[in-house]
């Protein structure tokens, strides 16, 4: 079978749900994963093995992932933020990980309280173990276009954060705009200095928020410098708890609706896409907030 020219990286039951005020039940969690699958989204990033405390909707990540069930051809990352979480990946017969940190002190020290220095000294002995086991790993660089508590973003940061996860054994890089701030030129900025750095554009992903309303326009700047991956939450939910201002993701039936137009192939079925966004919204007890899963596609 043919690669799709576009990875759509499903974020939904993990960031799309970890900021929401409402619960959702593990039954419930486990429907919406079935559906994404349905739909033909195939890296679906399922949970993150955090503290309860930290992250209440979490908090049935061991019995998500024992319950999980685990189709063929599908990819399950988990988020791990520390040694404990990996003995819980472990545990769970996981084989894709994701780690995060960002490119300020001032949101890693918000997130996970600790310095960027400091989240890659803990990150190395788990991307060590992850490499020992065939683990596929995926690092996010948080804050990589703007920083609630900084302001602005130099690229030179965003780099140097990218290379020392690549050296760590990083299999792929997802470039987050983490409140949503970014712009065409501001992907065209970060990218490039990536490139440049001898980063290649397979190895990047693009993490877009639509809080100001700029994610497809800057889905459209990045297929241009060769970026094919894109971060995507049905439903639009989601946002960063330690980012305030964020607003959802981009909804991944926005992001299929546009590439389909576009003659970009994805593989992935626009309406299993608002089959899935209808019933998360109704977990939620809200309406789909995105613009597809309130016009729906076109042609009807």
């Amino acid at each position: 079978m043919t690669r799709p020219e576009v990875r759509i990286y499903e974020v939904g039951p993990r960031d799309g749900l970890q900021a929401e005020a409402t619960v959702v039940s593990t039954d419930a969690k486990l429907a919406f994963i079935g559906l994404l699958a349905d739909a033909g989204l195939r890296e679906i990033e399922t949970t993150s093995l955090v503290s309860a405390k930290a992250i209440p909707q979490m908090a049935d990540a061991d019995e998500l992932l024992r319950r999980l069930e685990r189709r063929p051809g599908v990819r399950y990352p988990v988020l791990v933020p520390n040694a404990r979480g990996l003995e819980r990946a472990i545990a769970a017969g996981m084989d894709a990980i994701c780690l995060v940190t960002a490119a300020t002190d001032s949101y890693v020290q918000r997130n996970i309280g600790m310095s960027i220095d400091q989240s890659l000294a803990v990150f190395e002995p788990i991307a060590v173990e992850a490499r020992h086991r065939g683990w596929w790993i995926r690092a996010y660089v948080s804050t990589a276009f703007g920083c609630p508590y900084d302001g602005e973003v130099d690229e030179r940061a965003v780099v140097s954060v990218a290379e020392r996860l690549l050296r760590l054994g990083a299999d792929e890089l997802s470039i987050s705009d983490t409140v949503g701030v970014a712009t065409p030129t501001d992907v065209r900025r970060v990218v490039e200095a990536l490139v440049a750095e001898g980063i290649r554009p397979e190895v990047i992903a693009l993490h877009l928020h639509d809080t100001r309303g700029t994610a497809l326009a800057n889905v459209m700047a990045a297929l241009e410098l060769g970026i094919r991956c894109f971060d995507a939450s049905t439903g639009g939910t989601g946002g960063s708890p330690y980012a305030p201002g964020s607003a959802g993701n981009l909804a991944t039936e926005d992001l299929v609706y546009l590439l389909d137009r576009e003659g970009v192939r994805t593989d992935v079925d626009l309406d299993g896409v608002l089959a899935a966004a209808r019933f998360i919204a109704g977990q939620l007890g809200s309406q789909v907030s995105s613009k597809v899963g309130r016009a729906g596609g076109w042609p009807r």
